[in-house]
């Protein structure tokens, strides 16, 4: 049985996700993935859709009711991939109780001002260029596993060559799960 894969959209959600195609291809053949936009999951509908526009809605409130929705349709324990205001979506929905086997965010925005960490295994990936960055000290206190891409931006998760590092790191450690469940039986 393929082990499930919540997958959370970037605030642009599938208005311009045209990537999370690739994502999906090359991940739904080793996993069950359940796929949310975050702009729906947040009720957010926009008249003049623009970054600034789409940003202030997410910090004043949105945020907190696509968490809310999310643990609304989410009960089971599965892996989270999450991608900018989706990783703080998932990182916050899981400070509040959905269960998490594993989180894995690529440009997490707003997980800098949390003070508090999930309780799951942690991939952290950021561009070296990335201005939503945390500081060294917020990622030694978190403890989780961070890697540091030079020369991209805040959108390196649309790169081809970032889509698939990001799918073999996710592959690897599905693999791996099903090696160890092997070995014990």
């Amino acid at each position: 049985m393929a082990e499930r894969l919540v997958v959370l959209s970037d605030m642009w959600g599938v208005k311009k996700g045209l990537w999370i195609t690739s994502y999906l291809g090359y991940l739904q053949q080793y996993y069950d993935i359940v796929f949310y936009d975050v702009q729906q999951l947040a009720h957010i509908d926009l008249t003049v859709n623009c970054e600034e526009n789409l940003h202030r809605a997410f910090v004043d409130g949105g945020i907190d009711t696509a968490v809310a929705h999310l643990m609304r349709k989410e009960k089971e324990a599965s892996h989270y991939l999450a991608f900018s205001t989706g990783g703080t979506i998932a990182w916050k929905a899981n400070l509040r109780g959905l269960p998490m086997k594993s989180l894995y965010t690529v440009s997490a925005t707003r997980i800098r001002e949390e003070k508090a960490k999930p309780d799951c295994p942690m991939t952290l990936v950021f561009g070296g260029n990335d201005d939503y960055m945390p500081n060294k000290e917020w990622i030694q206190k978190v403890g989780a596993e961070f890697e540091v891409i030079p020369n991209f931006g805040h959108e390196l998760y649309t790169d081809e060559k970032i889509i698939g590092k990001v799918c073999q790191d996710l592959l690897v450690s599905v693999t791996q799960v099903k090696l160890k469940e092997r070995k014990v039986v």
